[in-house]
């Protein structure tokens, strides 16, 4: 990366023009936890940022949303999944034709066998949860996913090495992940753990992914202290454009929530409830994933 163009962005995103005064003219608006929902002007400058997908959970419902549903990678990642609960997350996943199931690596193979003849992906994670894992163990593990059908990653960054500013470890550690899965035509998303980064790290993480070749940044694992929140995939929609996937993730438990997320310029987004969420069913709160 270059520093000048870092400084640069970073200069032209937080101090320049606030994105605050950018989505928010005209309207009453309280930082970046500004209710899109109501907010009607505000909504009909940020969709026409674009949105393409989602993410969440197992649950259950009636009537669906069937674009909303297209959007959603299904996901079960907490420690304790079984295969039964694995089987009813790509049985569910077919039945309402989301875009993908996100699992943990060791259940790849047995969701690409269920997958395999349906338009449901199989999506897993990579370094996860910390990000903390060696850059040659994560290319190894995002190797083996793709060997056992996995056909988008999710990768999660070294946080403390981009708080130390070493930006070139942090280029390189998305770029191998990159490298071993863009020749096979598999998505890469870069995890930024954004409740843990200030706005200036948000936004450096996002060109480093940006430029390290990544098809999507991503707030968050769902197993931190936040989640998304509609000011940072505002912002991360600001500074990777329309050429990079924003995915937000963590506290997503409603159909209102992904809404939101959408219209702020999420292309995916994770939560803990996928069929409630395209149900529009009310949904208990609960953590991570």
């Amino acid at each position: 990366m270059n520093d000048n163009m870092v400084k640069r962005v970073i200069s032209q995103v937080l101090l320049e023009k606030s994105l605050h005064d950018f989505y928010c003219q005209g309207e009453t608006c309280k930082g970046w936890e500004t209710n899109v929902i109501t907010q009607p002007n505000t909504v009909k400058k940020i969709v026409e940022v674009g949105a393409e997908r989602i993410a969440a959970g197992p649950g259950v419902g009636n009537q669906i949303d069937s674009e909303l549903a297209r959007m959603i990678d299904h996901t079960l990642l907490k420690p304790d999944a079984t295969k039964d609960e694995v089987i009813q997350l790509c049985t569910e996943a077919a039945q309402f034709s989301f875009a993908s199931v996100c699992v943990n690596p060791g259940y790849v193979a047995l969701s690409y066998s269920m997958l395999k003849d349906t338009v449901v992906k199989v999506c897993t994670v990579i370094g996860f949860p910390l990000g903390a894992n060696t850059t040659e163990t994560k290319r190894a593990e995002a190797e083996e996913a793709i060997r056992n059908g996995a056909t988008e990653v999710d990768m999660v960054i070294n946080v403390g090495m981009l708080k130390s500013k070493e930006y070139d470890y942090i280029f390189n550690d998305i770029q191998q992940v990159v490298l071993a899965a863009k020749n096979l035509r598999v998505v890469t998303k870069v995890i930024l753990e954004t409740a843990l980064l200030t706005d200036e790290e948000k936004v450096i993480a996002c060109l480093i992914s940006k430029h390290a070749g990544a098809d999507f940044v991503k707030t968050s694992t769902g197993f931190s202290k936040g989640g998304a929140t509609v000011g940072d995939i505002a912002l991360m929609r600001y500074v990777v454009g329309s050429a990079v996937g924003v995915k937000a993730s963590g506290g997503i438990r409603t159909k209102e929530d992904a809404e939101a997320m959408v219209a702020s310029g999420a292309s995916r987004i994770g939560a803990s409830a996928s069929v409630k969420i395209v149900s529009g069913e009310a949904t208990a709160s609960g953590g991570g994933y």
